[in-house]
């Protein structure tokens, strides 16, 4: 027993810390590897019920693409449905809600689900300077981590705009830890402007492997991202 308890007292409490923290990245490793690993699988939810989704606006192009795209998609499997567009971008929105009352027309309100719509703060602003906007990269990513809480999604929706990039993050580092927060499955399709190589968003993503699926328009994208999917021309 005497033997036993100097065994214990030999161990200093900076050697416990140590113990710890190589436990802790060893799980944390262990988890992001998982992660990884479930993320190449082909998505196949478990239930038919429809998914909750967060589709990520950007300006312009990015919103038009996006809209396309939905037109496409059976609406009923993604609802509720969240509309995020940057704090300075109310044009998309309102695009946004011109395509869910086209889609209350056709087929009726209780087919088409809840619909909200939301603004998240811009990581950078174009102009802006890359000192000034750290500031603004932390605001945005608290920002990102209310939404997440709060929406809860099951797929994120996401084409392109920086917007996206911090929602994003924060769906990944949900997947380390296995209660409490739903796992988002995040769809990344790159616009079909990008035809030699990814937008910096899109290379972020994939390079951080931070989606589960990318879909690119291009066959060379293709084949310059081999992780990539190639879908053709979706507009």
């Amino acid at each position: 027993m005497e033997k036993e308890s100097y065994c214990l007292s030999a161990i200093s409490p900076l050697d416990a810390v140590l113990l710890l923290t190589i436990g802790v990245v060893t799980i944390v490793m262990i988890r992001i590897v998982y992660i990884v690993y479930r993320r190449s699988k082909p998505f196949n939810p478990k239930s038919p019920l429809p998914l909750s989704t967060l589709i990520v606006l950007g300006s312009g192009g990015h919103t038009a693409e996006m809209l396309n795209l939905l037109n496409v998609l059976q609406m009923d499997r993604f609802k509720p449905r969240f509309y995020v567009a940057a704090a300075t971008d109310n044009m998309s929105l309102q695009k946004a809600r011109v395509c869910e009352d086209s889609l209350v027309d056709k087929a009726g309100g209780d087919a088409v689900g809840r619909v909200e719509f939301m603004q998240i703060y811009r990581s950078r602003e174009v102009g802006q300077s890359y000192i000034t906007s750290v500031g603004t990269t932390l605001i945005a990513m608290a920002h990102a981590l209310w939404l997440m809480i709060k929406i809860r999604s099951e797929v994120i929706l996401c084409n392109g705009p920086g917007t996206c990039v911090p929602l994003c993050v924060i769906a990944f580092f949900f997947k380390l830890q296995v209660l409490g927060i739903r796992w988002s499955s995040v769809f990344y399709v790159e616009s079909i402007a990008r035809v030699r190589k990814l937008s910096l968003s899109g290379l972020l993503l994939y390079k951080l492997h931070m989606v589960d699926q990318l879909f690119v328009q291009w066959p060379q994208l293709k084949e310059k991202y081999p992780r990539a999917h190639y879908v053709g021309c979706l507009m």
